[in-house]
Formats: C-alpha cells, sequence, structure tokens
C-alpha cells in the first residue's frame, strides 16, 4: 500500500508586488509505504498536539485541532521530526519561480496547478506498487475543479503503476487526517528556504528529500 500526500505552500496569484502574494509557489508530496508507517507518522502527529501545543495554548477559549506550520514553533516542529525520523517516507517537491511564469498565471491559474502537480508525482517513487495508491489532498477545491483535477490525475498515475494496482484519490479536510498535517509542516519549510533564505527547518528534516526541482530552472 502506498500513501502520497500532496500539500501547497504560497500562492498562485500573478500580482507579485502586491501585499502578502509569495514570489514563490511550492508543491511536495509525502510517499510512505505501509499502514504500519503510516500510523507511526499520525503517532508523531498527535503526540506533538498533546504534548507541545494543547499544554501551551490550554487557556485559549478555542481548542487547537490541527498542527498547522505557521503556527507551530521550531522547538515543536524538531519534537515532531525526532519522533518520525526513523520512519522511512520521503519528500518530492517542486519549486515555483513566478516571476518567471507571469503570463501563464494569467492565463489559468488551475492549469499551472496541475501542470506543478504532475512535475511533482512523476517523481515519486511508486512504480513497484503492488496492490493499492492512495493520493491525499487538503479539500481546498471547488466540485467542479476537483473532478477535473481527479481525472487528470488518474491519467497521469494510471501511466506510472501497473495495471492491476487499484488507485484511489481523497480531498480530505487537514484536521481530519494527520498525515496531511505532516506533510504541511514541510512543504512549508521548503517553501521558507525559497521566499526568506530561512532553512532552519528545513535543515531539520532535508535528508528525506529525494527530489526538489526548481521550475523553470532558468
Amino acid at each position: 500500500m502506498y500513501y502520497l500526500y500532496l500539500d501547497e505552500s504560497g500562492d498562485l496569484g500573478h500580482h507579485i508586488q502586491s501585499p502578502g502574494a509569495s514570489r514563490h509557489f511550492v508543491i511536495a508530496v509525502l510517499e510512505v509505504r505501509g499502514d504500519t508507517n503510516r500510523k507511526m507518522i499520525e503517532k508523531a502527529v498527535a503526540r506533538t498536539l498533546n504534548n507541545k501545543l494543547r499544554k501551551k495554548h490550554s487557556r485559549k477559549k478555542n481548542p487547537i485541532i490541527e498542527i498547522k506550520a505557521t503556527t507551530t514553533d521550531l522547538a515543536a516542529k524538531q519534537y515532531f521530526y525526532r519522533h518520525v525520523s526513523a520512519v522511512p517516507f520521503t519528500i518530492s517537491a517542486v519549486v515555483l519561480k513566478k516571476d518567471r511564469f507571469v503570463n501563464h498565471l494569467e492565463l489559468n491559474q488551475n492549469r499551472v496547478y496541475r501542470f506543478i502537480t504532475h512535475l511533482v508525482l512523476k517523481e515519486v517513487p511508486i512504480a513497484q506498487a503492488t496492490t493499492r495508491v492512495t493520493l491525499v489532498l487538503d479539500r481546498s477545491m471547488r466540485s467542479s475543479t476537483i473532478q477535473e483535477f481527479n481525472a487528470r490525475v488518474i491519467e497521469q498515475l494510471e501511466s506510472l503503476i501497473p495495471p492491476h494496482v487499484r488507485l484511489t484519490i481523497n480531498h480530505s479536510f487537514s484536521h481530519e487526517d494527520k498525515l496531511l498535517q505532516a506533510i504541511d509542516l514541510f512543504v512549508w519549510g521548503i517553501f521558507r528556504k525559497y521566499e526568506t533564505g530561512d532553512t532552519q527547518w528545513y535543515d531539520v528534516f532535508k535528508e528525506k528529500i529525494i527530489f526538489e526541482r526548481i521550475y523553470p530552472d532558468k
């Protein structure tokens, strides 16, 4: 069983000079094989949430229900990684340099998103799958967009895995899936490396990255 968890960081807005707009957009995939390894990452997320975040913010009115990279301090991120460093999983990522891609962003942002997703997924090592591949994404797309996205991705992934291997795509809410919270931490770390030059968190987990590409690379 192969599990793929996909998330992004940054934005696809084409007005780079606008307040709050990012200069980069990153899509990354966490690939983990087998239910045992997946559950070990789940437990690490739950442990970090309970031991590092909920205790720290216990006096707040609204309880914390998930880990978010933007609001989790480095110490908590390091705590999480200590509990997953021995788990076999990989990270693949593509970093879009928006200033080199402005015209395409203006034309069709959904198409650019699918293209960057394609660049990432074709590098994920799933050719040896024997039973099933499950791709999980954060549920942020509109229903009409989900249908089109799924159709394109299914066509791509089916060309990468043996024909007898089952393929499913799930769009889940991040607070309901702890591995979506894990990939949120990792993709944010990659984004920070390129957007601000901050590699403190990236340097902690970079040993798990098997593919990292800047697009366009010239």
